[in-house]
């Protein structure tokens, strides 16, 4: 049997724990063997305009705003835009509340992508949720990888 310096066995085990971290972390709601991207939380797009108490009567989120909480005025609009590709989609948008009335985004999105609108139409605190694949779909004779990228953003209406 052949012998591991500790110098080796150390390297590995910080290169696992390096792959574990950026590789994000396991969640229950996404299904078996997928995880969830966990980035910094992000402020709305500096292009949102601003209004009374912090509240903006219009915000645009990305992918970057995942994990984020924005305010938005009652009457005020959310813009979303989630980039994507053929091989790794945007799920359609959820939203769980009943604070945010979806209407007409007004475009049409490339393959993969996903953009959605809604309107703020009453008080409350609605939870925007998508996900996709983190690796391009399997081709025949090669491993299948479950992963999911999980986007979520709350959204205060006051």
């Amino acid at each position: 049997m052949r012998r591991i310096s500790p110098h080796i066995a150390l390297a590995v085990a910080g290169s696992a724990l390096l792959l574990v971290t950026g590789c994000g972390t396991q969640t229950g709601t996404a299904g078996a063997g997928s995880v969830a991207a966990s980035p910094s939380p992000s402020p709305s797009s500096p292009s949102s305009s601003a209004t009374k108490a912090g509240c903006k009567a219009e915000t645009a989120l990305t992918a970057a705003d995942n994990n984020s909480t924005v305010c938005v005025t009652k009457g005020g609009q959310i813009r979303l835009t989630l980039d994507g590709t053929a091989d790794k989609p945007w799920a359609a948008v959820e939203a769980s509340g009943g604070a945010l009335t979806p209407v007409n985004a007004g475009i049409g999105a490339p393959v993969g992508d996903r953009v959605s609108a809604y309107r703020a139409s009453s008080d409350g605190k609605v939870t925007l949720t998508s996900s996709r694949p983190m690796c391009a779909k399997a081709k025949p004779g090669q491993m299948q990888c479950k992963a999911l990228m999980t986007w979520m953003v709350t959204v205060v209406v006051s």
